[in-house]
């Protein structure tokens, strides 16, 4: 062969080389990488080529799947009382793609989990169609409508939790939207997020996970906590050094109490029983910063959770001085918390001082509902000991017996609970935010529930607005839910 042929032929050589390296590391290399890009046409035509499979709750499934009403995508997304269940699914959408459980464990729903292999590898000899696995999650129905329900038209959110395996029982948040008007390829669903993202209202806002609020008064339970952990009280009946007035340190100003109670050198059960600043406020100081931090970080404070969706971290200060402390150990200053902390902080102290790692799926199944994962209750951390929680206990339940939480009593039940009504706006500008925090338990079963209520009611009077006039009784149906489903 003379020299130039056999340079064409070395080239031509090297070309089929590089075609054959190049289709190798397309297929096996980048393989994967290719098959989760979300511009991959044929995937997305793959992805909704089948009925996904569904999130279930009390062994009903909430989701479902329609035929497209057109393009090349077969199925999409359907919801059972969606705008309920927003806060818990989330949604899938053809145009906008998904958030939330759905899209968590979308490798499940669409059946592309390795765990689902098998099932993949059958369905090609049997002729069978691609099905998606399940996700069972904890949650309750009939306290899902009640937190739903009770919020109506007020802007809020409620979270409930099993102390005893950190299950989520409820998690509703108002006012809510509709994943099925998004779910589609159409320009309807692209107006209809739109529409939904401009509202001032914020719909798609999970607040239930994502909005911090200043706890106000009912953070008193972590103070609480803290005095009596860290041994500057030792009972719930032993007075407290808190004179009237008391001025905050370093300041000029006074601390107050709202209402004519008996607050001076009060006891702790006597000074959450009228929510007492001065009391709380003035332990705060006592303790300073750090001991509150220890034990407010101890029930998750400064830490985000993934249930397994993220809720936002809730705050508690560092290196504050001692007016700021004493603000912040009232549920103040920088002190804010989402509804889902208050619940772990309530069912830590109805679950005896320990902090369960709170979930909202319960397990993963196969479409024949064989379990693939199934979630197992852990510890989180121990925030207080057991003797001093049921001191605790003790002070939320004489709030409800004698003090602000009446709205909160269930028949034959014992009922902890307390009540907040946090400061909004610039100098308390704007109508403060309403809370609730509670458990219920029996004499057989312990405590089953424990919930938090934080409501935003703009159209109240200012005058009106009470975490016990407003959050109490939405709390009480709750765990009236939870308690009757048990039965």
């Amino acid at each position: 062969m003379n020299k130039p042929l056999r340079r064409v032929a070395v080239f031509c050589g090297l070309l089929v080389l590089a075609l054959l390296v190049r289709v190798n590391w397309v297929q096996y290399v980048k393989a994967d990488e290719l098959a989760k890009d979300p511009n991959n046409r044929r995937v997305l035509i793959d992805r909704y080529a089948h009925k996904r499979g569904d999130i279930i709750v009390d062994g009903k499934a909430i989701t479902g799947s329609k035929e497209s009403k057109s393009g090349d995508f077969k199925f999409q997304r359907t919801y059972k009382d969606g705008p309920m269940w927003a806060p818990v699914t989330g949604f899938t959408s053809q145009r906008m793609g998904s958030n939330q459980i759905e899209s968590i464990e979308d490798d499940i729903l669409t059946g592309t989990d390795d765990r689902l292999f098998f099932d993949r590898t059958l369905s090609m000899f049997t002729g069978d169609k691609k099905q998606g696995g399940h996700v069972v999650t904890t949650l309750n129905g009939a306290a899902q409508r009640a937190a739903f329900e009770g919020l109506g038209s007020r802007k809020g959110a409620v979270a409930a939790i099993d102390p005893q395996t950190g299950a989520i029982l409820a998690l509703a948040s108002t006012p809510s939207y509709d994943p099925s008007k998004v779910a589609g390829n159409t320009d309807e669903d692209v107006k209809n997020w739109q529409k939904y993202e401009k509202d001032p209202d914020k719909p798609t806002t999970n607040r239930a996970l994502r909005e911090t609020y200043p706890p106000g008064s009912t953070f008193k339970v972590v103070t609480a906590a803290a005095a009596l952990e860290h041994g500057l009280y030792d009972e719930a009946d032993e007075k407290t050094d808190s004179p009237l007035p008391w001025r905050l340190p370093l300041s000029t100003k006074n601390l107050v109490n709202d209402g004519n109670h008996p607050c001076e050198n009060a006891t702790l059960r006597v000074a959450l029983q009228w929510s007492c600043n001065t009391v709380f406020g003035k332990i705060g100081a006592d303790l300073g910063n750090d001991k509150m931090l220890e034990t407010a970080e101890k029930f998750g404070f400064n830490e985000q959770q993934f249930v397994p969706v993220r809720s936002n971290a809730s705050v508690f200060s560092k290196d504050m001085d001692g007016a700021q402390t004493a603000l912040s150990s009232i549920g103040q200053f920088n002190t804010a918390a989402t509804p889902l902390q208050m619940a772990m902080v309530t069912a830590a102290i109805a679950n005896d001082g320990s902090l369960m790692q709170p979930y909202m799926i319960d397990r993963l199944t196969d479409p024949n509902l064989d379990v693939l994962e199934k979630t197992s209750p852990e510890e989180m951390s121990r925030p207080l000991s057991p003797e001093n929680a049921q001191k605790v206990q003790e002070m939320m339940e004489t709030v409800v017996e004698e003090g602000t939480g009446k709205n909160a009593q269930l028949p034959g039940v014992t009922v902890g609970g307390k009540t907040g009504t946090a400061q909004h706006g610039v100098d308390n500008s704007e109508k403060p935010y309403a809370w609730f925090i509670s458990y219920a338990k029996t004499a057989d079963n312990g405590s089953p529930v424990a919930v938090a209520v934080v409501v935003e009611d703009d159209n109240a009077n200012r005058e009106d607005i009470s975490g016990g006039g407003l959050a109490a009784p939405i709390a009480k149906d709750v765990m009236k839910a939870v308690l009757e489903s048990r039965k």
